[in-house]
């Protein structure tokens, strides 16, 4: 059988709805256990504001928050999948951004960078984003859709060699406390962090560590694992809880993805993923049948493969 536009166009919708309402089990999870360690007064009344919101929002099914970020896709094609038409799958992408804007709805933020010229429905040029990775030995498609604030909570910084660990650490602590200082960032949050590549690529993997893996995933490199519990404990000692308050509830997770990089440098990534981690995937079988789940299962042994194959 051939996956056809019109179910790739019916699970992408769905995922829509999902993510703008229901927050992921395991963000859940972790904000719940941030509320019974929470020391700071004004952090913990937030974090329980915050859990009876989402307890709301799932009731009337209605957006978690009323700025419903930018809606994006992360797309992973089985090397056995069938389907009619890529420009098509595209375009079934798109109606299914534009519906769901209407529908859900979701806040119409896209607009043209220098007319401000917006369509009310969350389309436009290069918009919405849609990153592809492939999968052997697979007969599915994987489509994850990701609603990220798209102002603030990421920054960059070229590091080199010579920086190591501590300055990975160092600039890490200088971004948290920038985003809690200033409220460029929504916290407690899944913390990204993209080390290596070339600039495009450290960014590209930060926002997918932050978007795409799960509260209490751990990286398969041991030595990136621990950095990973490292990189949760000092951006939790920092004394800035949720929102910015005093407190101890500013990461709920730290993830980390690396991509080999020129010899001179270490370029870093950190992006925040905010309280809202809206998140959802379709798994779409040749069979004709759409399974759905919060866990994107993007980062795959294939994903890291280090060889040609």
């Amino acid at each position: 059988m051939t996956i056809t536009e019109t179910q790739i166009e019916e699970a992408a919708y769905e995922i829509m709805k999902k993510a703008a309402i229901d927050i992921p089990e395991d963000y859940l999870t972790g904000i719940k256990g941030m509320v019974d360690r929470e020391k700071g007064d004004l952090s913990a009344f937030v974090l329980s504001a915050m859990l009876e919101n989402y307890e709301a929002a799932s009731e009337d099914r209605r957006p978690m928050c009323a700025d419903t970020g930018l809606p994006r896709y992360y797309v992973k094609i089985g090397d056995k999948t069938k389907v009619n038409s890529m420009v098509g799958l595209e375009a079934a992408l798109r109606r299914a951004t534009a519906n769901a804007t209407h529908d859900v709805p979701l806040r119409p933020n896209r607009v043209h960078p220098l007319w401000r010229t917006e369509h009310n429905n969350n389309l436009g040029i290069n918009a919405p984003e849609v990153e592809w990775s492939f999968e052997p030995d697979a007969d599915w498609i994987d489509i994850t859709t990701v609603h990220k604030g798209g102002l603030f909570g990421s920054d960059y910084r070229m590091l080199f060699p010579g920086d190591g660990i501590d300055g990975i650490k160092r600039f890490l602590l200088d971004t948290l406390i920038a985003f809690g200082k200033r409220g460029l960032a929504c916290q407690p949050a899944i913390v990204g962090v993209g080390i290596g590549g070339s600039k495009d690529t450290c960014m590209q993997l930060g926002k997918q560590a932050a978007c795409l893996r799960v509260v209490g995933d751990r990286n398969p490199d041991e030595g990136i694992a621990k950095l990973e519990e490292e990189l949760k404990t000092l951006g939790n000692s920092i004394g800035m809880g949720a929102m910015g308050f005093v407190g101890s509830s500013m990461v709920v997770d730290c993830h980390i993805e690396v991509g080999y990089t020129h010899t001179g440098g270490m370029p870093v990534s950190v992006h925040t993923f905010c309280l809202s981690s809206r998140r959802a995937t379709a798994r779409l079988h040749m069979d004709g049948t759409i399974t759905y789940r919060t866990d994107p299962q993007w980062f795959t042994p294939y994903m890291r493969r280090e060889g040609v194959t």
